[in-house]
């Protein structure tokens, strides 16, 4: 699993946003709105990435 980060990720709409934007590019993300953190299998961290910029998000891959 690959972590990525999203700082500006900050309520459960945001989680949402996330969440729909991955499924819709076949990726299974588990969403820590906590932690401002989406874990995704590594195969998939490209399409991750592109997924939550697609949403509005910044994403940085740790």
């Amino acid at each position: 699993m690959k972590t990525i980060k999203v700082n500006d990720m900050s309520c459960m709409h945001c989680v949402k946003k996330i969440q729909t934007s991955l499924l819709a590019n076949g990726v299974d993300g588990n969403i820590d709105l906590m932690n401002h953190e989406v874990e995704v299998n590594e195969r998939d961290i490209n399409t991750a990435v592109e997924a939550i910029k697609a949403a509005g998000f910044t994403p940085e891959i740790w």
